[in-house]
């Protein structure tokens, strides 16, 4: 899976974009004339009475007139992680994905992309609607399990893997017993056979196996339909879809 990067050049104009923005909304504050601890130190109040989409804009602050202070690094940090206690995920997940690139062997890497999993995963839309986000979050999460796989951040990772793959099941599941709905059995075969095939430790696979019997019969294609009633046997005997099945097959 591809997954975009925000360049340097962009994130430079975002940065001065929001930076006029704050000065505009908070124009008796002049950076310019404060010392870098002093922003940082407003940043950190501001994080602590949770103002956080204030403290988000005061850390990019330190970054904007002090680039190349200690304190600039941390305030990249604390700035994408503002952003995501503000409910501003694109923009948290922007943050950490810069710090990544500009910083890629830093200690708090694996932080990064955990927060970027995150990010996406905090927005796992309803199974109704597009997974994308869902995907995203598997990305991040298994980037971490790769390269990083005894940081800290691995366990929950690996269980996030798996309901992010969760949800994608669900909207595969949903697209093809809507196709059942309308007897389009092929287009129904297609994407029950994705969910068997690709998301195999999920909780759908079983129902999945139920429905690709059920449209085989449909079609009269009684070898297809036996065969994936015997897998069903074979993994899941005492589950419900299998006995569903049994009694359709018969």
């Amino acid at each position: 899976m591809h997954v975009k990067q925000l360049s340097i050049k962009k994130y430079f104009l975002l940065t001065a974009g929001v930076a006029a923005l704050s000065s505009c909304s908070d124009s008796d504050v002049n950076y310019a004339d404060k010392k870098v601890e002093d922003i940082y130190d407003i940043a950190m109040t501001q994080m602590k009475k949770t103002d956080y989409r204030a403290a988000a804009k005061t850390f990019l602050e330190v970054e904007r007139h002090y680039p190349y202070s200690n304190l600039a690094v941390k305030a990249q940090l604390y700035s994408a992680y503002a952003y995501y206690e503000a409910g501003k995920y694109d923009e948290a997940s922007e943050g950490f994905s810069l710090f990544a690139q500009l910083h890629p062997g830093h200690d708090e890497v694996p932080y990064s992309l955990y927060m970027m999993g995150m990010c996406a995963y905090e927005q796992l839309p309803i199974v109704e609607r597009d997974q994308e986000d869902a995907g995203r979050a598997v990305y991040y999460f298994e980037e971490i399990l790769r390269r990083f796989p005894s940081s800290s951040y691995a366990k929950d990772a690996k269980l996030k893997i798996v309901l992010a793959k969760d949800h994608m099941a669900a909207k595969e599941m949903n697209i093809a017993r809507y196709y059942i709905s309308r007897y389009a059995y092929v287009a129904a075969i297609n994407r029950f056979k994705s969910v068997v095939d690709n998301f195999q430790t999920t909780t759908h696979v079983p129902e999945a196996l139920y429905r690709l019997v059920e449209a085989y019969k449909a079609l009269g294609v009684e070898d297809q339909a036996k065969n994936h009633l015997a897998i069903l046997g074979h993994n899941y005997a005492d589950n419900q879809w299998y006995k569903k099945a049994y009694d359709l097959a018969g």
